[in-house]
């Protein structure tokens, strides 16, 4: 063949190679969905078929399948949801003596399709179970038996028809007006976890919870096709991409959606939305903005841009070609701050100022749940740390990076207020800091510290990590995590082997022979940092001055801590102790006497409580008028916090 005809073939075989490279799948595709879904807007009813294959992922035989019916959450007031929340969620309340509040699902039929052709009707078979707590009256789980067991790596294929209402919005899903934001909305097969997955030894077993007010949620990854018929007049949006949309002649029109590899599928219809796309490399943005909120658009457009480019350049490539961005009216807020693949849901309000960037903190936190809710799909409901935690924390790196430390949250009139700060003032200023770790089933943490103990401490102790190990190391054991155990729900165990794994790799033993330590305080205790510089004190020895350091360890953990002099002639001394004594002093014998002293003078130890108490000077400062203006300021800021998280 002439070099031309080589150049063809070359080409058209690279073509095909690529071309099948594209549809290779990133997940093992356990739960694959067809779903077909009607929506009354004026009744707020769904009416669905589903169908469901799936993949029995183990070596064992499985004689049960277990679902989520999640909007059975909403079904009345002795569900576990109602019992656990008090019907409220975010400050957004039910109206209890309002029916059209609340919301249910009920499934019709059901029947199964064996791989070898045999079908069973599974209608009426199953039962309500409750796992977590024996609530006779919560329906959020079923168990339905196989009269014919499924087999070792065999596929089973369920095919239902159910009817849903949809609640009025308080809790992440249901309507307001026009506006519905449809999530949890079909019967969701749970994760079966085979042995050797996250904790589990032997046998295998089904990790299906009920739906609790303080937690999330936890699923197998797979392929949603859905399709969506919704008055003509609706603007739709959801996870994944749009194939195909048709105008039918009862003023209704259908919408076919498909997404792969994930974990998840919600959407959303409305007849007020105002629709903004953009695009950043590969992902189409498109932003679908209630009218009034229409000229704050960009900042969410830029806010997207913004995630995307530091979490490809710091953690790992985004590998969906969407994401949708949405934001709910004031009356739908209870569904605003809330993450699907491929979809987040966002908020504002009128005239927010450019100064109070709300918009910007909830669109990157939200996006953020893409890596660590999706391609790593962690268990919301017994680790939620994994997710919101380590979301957290980039949250504050990214907005303080992109708007400034002190001033990502809010510069507005003189005040401003930084993201990570937020997050540290979180934790350490609660009443009882060491009430209880973070591990665990977070519904079964202490009232009122779910968001201290999932988000705000672990995002505290992970910049307390990166501090202690610097943040390339940091950020390489970020990515290696992120690539190694994506589309594979990992847990802690899986977090903390590559900790050591990296650390050991680049900063030997300097830390010890591992960071078991730093875990065993931090994540599964509930040890308190604090630690002072007590006393600086110089006395002259000829032409020579000796001088005496003293730090003291007020709390109960033990970090190594740097300790910095400074001299009167300007010289500077860093000084390192490993943190782990009561008390410590150094001595150290100089031209010059100390002037003053500073434990962890860049903080890197960013749990330590009281930083009020970490510096020490010979001679105080000369106006008294600085400490009350700084208490001034402490009370100021903490109020412009106050009044962001409130919007």
């Amino acid at each position: 063949m002439s070099s031309g005809t080589w150049t063809v073939v070359f080409f058209l075989l690279w073509f095909v190679r690529t071309a099948e490279a594209q549809f290779v799948p990133l997940s093992p595709r356990l739960a694959n969905y067809q779903l077909d879904v009607q929506l009354d807007t004026d009744t707020k009813y769904l009416t669905g078929k589903e169908t469901l294959v799936w993949t029995n992922p183990s070596n064992e035989v499985i004689h049960e399948l277990q679902f989520h019916l999640y909007l059975n959450a909403f079904r009345n007031g002795q569900s576990t949801f109602m019992r656990e929340s008090g019907g409220q969620l975010r400050g957004a309340f039910i109206k209890r003596n309002d029916e059209a509040s609340y919301g249910w699902i009920d499934i019709l039929s059901m029947q199964a399709r064996q791989a070898s052709g045999k079908t069973e009707v599974l209608t009426g078979k199953y039962q309500f179970i409750q796992p977590d707590d024996a609530n006779a009256d919560d329906r959020t789980v079923i168990s339905v038996p196989l009269s014919q067991p499924l087999g070792p790596g065999q596929r089973i294929t369920i095919d239902m028809a159910f009817r849903a209402r949809l609640p009025r919005i308080f809790a992440r899903t249901g309507y307001s007006d026009d506006f519905f934001l449809v999530a949890q909305w079909f019967p969701k097969i749970g994760v079966y976890e085979p042995p050797g997955t996250r904790y589990v030894a032997s046998p295998g077993r089904w990790n299906c919870h009920q739906f609790h007010a303080n937690s999330e949620f936890y699923a197998d990854y797979g392929v949603y096709d859905v399709t969506v018929t919704v008055p003509q007049n609706f603007r739709v949006g959801a996870t994944g991409l749009l194939k195909s949309e048709r105008q039918n002649a009862n003023g209704t029109k259908t919408m076919r959606w498909r997404a792969e590899d994930v974990v998840d599928f919600a959407w959303t219809a409305s007849t007020a939305f105002t629709v903004f796309d953009d695009r950043w490399r590969h992902v189409a943005i498109r932003v679908l903005m209630q009218p009034e909120h229409a000229s704050q658009a960009q900042r969410h457009i830029d806010a997207a841009k913004v995630a995307l480019a530091y979490f490809d350049k710091h953690l790992g490539r985004y590998p969906f070609t969407t994401l949708t961005i949405v934001d709910p009216p004031m009356s739908g807020l209870g569904a605003g701050g809330m993450e699907y693949p491929t979809f987040i849901t966002a908020g504002t309000s009128w005239g927010l100022p450019a100064g109070v960037r709300v918009p910007e903190q909830v669109v990157i936190h939200e996006f953020g749940h893409q890596y660590f809710m999706q391609l790593l799909a962690t268990n919301e409901f017994e680790e939620a740390w994994l997710d919101e935690g380590f979301n957290q924390y980039y949250e504050g790196r990214i907005m303080d990076e992109t708007y400034g430390p002190k001033s990502s949250l809010t510069d507005l009139f003189g005040y401003r207020v930084g993201n990570l700060e937020v997050s540290r003032n979180s934790y350490v200023h609660l009443d009882h800091p060491a009430i209880a770790p973070s591990f665990g089933n977070v519904w079964q943490l202490p009232d009122a510290y779910y968001g201290e103990l999932t988000y705000f401490k672990p995002a505290t102790w992970m910049r307390t990590l990166d501090g202690l190990v610097g943040r390339p190391v940091m950020d390489e054991i970020m990515r290696t995590y992120f690539n190694r155990w994506k589309f594979k729900h990992p847990n802690a165990k899986n977090f903390i082997a590559i900790v050591n794994e990296v650390v050991a790799k680049r900063l030997g033993s300097r830390l010890g022979p591992n960071l078991n330590w730093f875990f065993d305080q931090v994540l599964y205790g509930t040890q308190v940092c604090d630690y002072e510089l007590h006393a600086v004190r110089s006395v002259r020895q000829g032409n020579a001055y000796r001088s005496a350091i003293t730090v003291y360890r007020r709390g109960d953990a033990q970090l190594p801590v740097e300790v910095l002099v400074h001299f009167e002639d300007g010289s500077e001394k860093l000084l390192h102790w490993n943190g782990k004594a009561s008390a410590h002093t150094f001595t150290l014998t100089q031209p010059s006497q100390a002037e003053w002293a500073k434990v962890d003078p860049q903080q890197k130890i960013y749990m330590d409580i009281n930083l009020n108490n970490n510096s020490f000077a010979i001679r105080p400062p000369a106006s008294p008028a600085a400490k009350y203006a700084a208490k001034l300021m402490f009370w100021a800021q903490n109020w412009m916090q106050w009044l962001a998280w409130l919007v």
